[in-house]
């Protein structure tokens, strides 16, 4: 694919036409046509000012004698989606993001792209559709929200529990409420946005710094013109996505994400992105590389640094050079830069050994994400550990079931949660749910009310990467599929072990053969449209939630 099928030769003189229709010149059809693919909204704080960081890639290409041609896709707000119906709508506008992109590059031919992503799903979505088009491209995101005070989105979701609790008044909620979100940017802890902006980083398809640098920093824009420049040398010297991400790029970024403490949604996500470029992650992988990588940072939630620290302490290249130093990723892989990943990194420093822990004094010894087995769990269930207090590490505690979140967090609120509870909320998978919603309402609301140190949360959906505490998500098999989860009574026992990576339901495989002659499944809901199409298609969360 190439912009010479769409402008030259006699018989594409209408599709000129149609180029000077649009204001552009005989020179700029000449030059390589540039994709610009922009999620810039009006809804999300991490995307309302990508306006600006479009106009500057643009002038990087110009600059280097493409032309850009700007697009968009879309891009849901999950922190204004969660809690209600919308939230069935953000893991699953993944796969529209990349299939709307594909349509859009495959129907102009294009002959490079500039990707600008910034919140959750429009991050892997994107990486998704490079993949699978496979054309020069380079990533760079919106860039972080800055943090005042240590507060941020889930300072917000908690001071709810606690005036539910009766904490805090009115007054108090109030003005959290208008301090904690300062102005645009990814929401400013490692959340899931950022945790995948800075994995874009370590595949190799971002630039250094394109994880941290501050949205509302001027280098965020001086990044963005230097992309535009450097995805037409990509394309001069025809550097592909899959010339640059292999599997030993993915073994990298999982290593990297424990050290980070990256979201739980990073275990969806990857393999997902992984499948576009036929390569195969599994559960059993992320443990193998938690078990020997060391959790450098607690930034949000699992601590009080914020995305504007990692970058003061020298970034995701300053984490990199700590692994690279300790024999632990591979600095040969290639990456954006024309440099290899070892040469990204190789003059960087650790200006803050308490943000970014060396290797000899980490926070632990294991990686930020664990991935749990067992009875309950045949297939799996994701924890990010470096986030669960170490009382909780290992717990064993009495069933309290729903099948659904709004259930679950009317009985949080209403202070039906005592501790020793294990909250299992099930209905809620890829399918079951659909789209596997997260559930920062209920993980907040139990941190906010003080029981994140005697009650744990299990589901077959996901959390949002500003949950913390004993939330164990993306059970596998999920309810509606007939997993054991389905099967779970109140007053069960549930023992969960997250060092041995073990979750069981304490209930015999009599008993449990007896329930799933005799407990009926729920009936699937009722959903038109989009929804019913994805919950028809879609995939177990072991395999990333991907859509066949």
């Amino acid at each position: 694919m190439n912009s010479d099928q769409v402008k030259s030769g006699v018989e594409r003189a209408p599709h000129r036409s149609l180029l000077k229709a649009d204001g552009y010149s005989d020179e700029q059809i000449r030059r390589p046509f540039v994709g610009v693919v922009n999620s810039f909204n009006e809804i999300a704080p991490g995307h309302v000012h990508l306006q600006t960081i479009a106009r500057a890639v643009k002038d990087g290409v110009l600059a280097a004698g493409g032309t850009p041609m700007e697009f968009n896709t879309i891009g849901v707000c999950d922190g204004i989606a969660m809690g209600h119906k919308g939230m069935h709508f953000s893991l699953s506008s993944r796969e529209l993001i990349a299939d709307t992109i594909e349509c859009m590059v495959s129907g102009h031919c294009f002959d490079a792209l500039v990707f600008i992503p910034n919140c959750d799903k429009i991050v892997p979505g994107m990486l998704m559709a490079a993949l699978r088009l496979n054309l020069p491209c380079i990533f760079v995101s919106g860039g972080p929200m800055l943090s005042i005070g240590q507060r941020d989105l889930n300072s917000v979701f908690e001071a709810v529990g606690a005036r539910k609790a009766g904490l805090i008044g009115d007054g108090e909620l109030a003005e959290i409420e208008g301090s904690s979100c300062p102005g645009c940017g990814s929401c400013s802890g490692m959340f899931t946005a950022n945790s995948m902006n800075c994995l874009t980083e370590v595949l190799g398809l971002g630039l250094p710094g394109n994880g941290t640098i501050p949205a509302v920093y001027g280098e965020r824009i001086r990044l963005a013109k230097t992309a535009g420049m450097q995805v037409m040398k990509l394309l001069e010297d025809n550097i592909r996505p899959r010339d640059i991400v292999t599997e030993k790029s993915f073994e990298n970024a999982l290593t990297a994400d424990m050290a980070l403490g990256c979201s739980t949604n990073s275990a969806l996500h990857l393999p997902a992105i992984a499948h576009e470029a036929g390569i195969s992650i599994n559960l059993h992988m992320i443990n193998e590389i938690s078990e020997k990588t060391p959790n450098l940072c607690h930034l949000a939630p699992a601590g009080h640094h914020h995305m504007q620290d990692l970058m003061q302490a020298g970034g995701i290249s300053a984490v990199l050079k700590e692994l690279l130093d300790g024999g632990m990723i591979d600095g040969s892989c290639m990456t954006v830069t024309g440099k290899t990943l070892g040469e990204n990194v190789a003059h960087a420093k650790n200006r803050d050994p308490e943000v970014i822990r060396p290797l000899d004094r980490p926070y632990t010894k294991t990686g930020g994400l664990a991935v749990l087995f067992g009875n309950l769990a045949p297939n799996g269930a994701i924890v990010k550990r470096s986030a669960v207090k170490p009382e909780m590490l290992v717990n064993t505690g009495t069933a309290r079931c729903f099948d659904s979140e709004e259930e679950a967090i009317a009985a949080i609120y209403a202070g039906k949660i005592v501790p020793g509870d294990v909250v299992v909320i099930r209905y809620e998978g890829p399918s079951g749910g659909p789209g596997m919603r997260e559930m920062l309402s209920p993980t907040s609301a139990i941190v906010g009310m003080k029981l994140d140190t005697t009650v744990a949360l299990l589901t077959d959906g996901r959390f949002s990467g500003a949950s913390c505490g004993a939330a164990i998500g993306h059970i596998s098999p999920e309810a509606a599929a007939g997993g054991p989860i389905a099967y779970v009574k109140d007053g069960d026992q549930i023992a969960i072990d997250i060092p041995n990576y073990s979750i069981k339901l304490l209930v015999s495989d009599e008993e449990m053969e007896e329930r799933r002659r005799t407990m009926k499944l729920k009936e699937p809901k009722q959903v038109t449209g989009y929804l019913k199409r994805y919950a028809r298609m879609v995939s177990s969360a072991d395999r990333g939630a991907i859509v066949e």
